[in-house]
């Protein structure tokens, strides 16, 4: 398995090179499409050779076996420079929410499980988006019965501008 770790290393030095570089996601793209695409290459041919060299139940033997099945998932990022190459960053937002599962067992009904799941990935892609959630909400909410629907993307956590400043609010 330590041609594979040596493979992955590579793939995020790549992604470190695009972040140090401070890449838009058209050159993060090209970046992998050159780079990336190759080592991504090697690796399935890798796991595809030691697939019958390893126990299928052993940790090794899972471990191929899980990135053979998920191949499609796992090299998505190559098709996209927005994209990240791994899902760290939403299971960082979302650590709360499984420390607070076993107080958050009753919502009182699906649809208030469904609400609190929208209200959740708001308050993430803020938090993400270096935006203070609650200022966010006001704002927005206050905005939107009036906003155009073809300009809907203008009020997302990323694309969004306040229209009042704080000692105003």
């Amino acid at each position: 398995m330590g041609p594979a770790l040596h493979l992955i290393a590579r793939l995020y030095a790549v992604e470190e090179r695009a972040k140090t570089l401070l890449l838009s996601a058209e050159q993060r793209l090209a970046l992998r499409q050159r780079v990336s695409a190759r080592l991504v290459g090697k690796l399935h041919q890798y796991l595809l050779e030691l697939r019958p060299q390893v126990l299928p139940k052993s940790p090794s033997g899972a471990a191929v076996r899980y990135a053979l099945n998920q191949w499609e998932a796992l090299t998505r990022f190559l098709e996209d420079g927005e994209l990240e190459i791994d899902n760290g960053a939403t299971e960082r937002a979302n650590r709360d929410i499984a420390l607070g599962r076993g107080n958050w067992t009753f919502f009182g009904s699906d649809a208030g499980g469904k609400t609190a799941a929208v209200l959740r990935s708001f308050i993430a892609s803020c938090k993400r988006s270096g935006v203070e959630p609650f200022a966010w909400f006001r704002d927005v909410l206050a905005r939107i019965p009036a906003h155009s629907i073809a300009r809907l993307s203008e009020l997302l956590p990323y694309n969004w501008k306040p229209t009042t400043t704080p000692a105003q609010a």
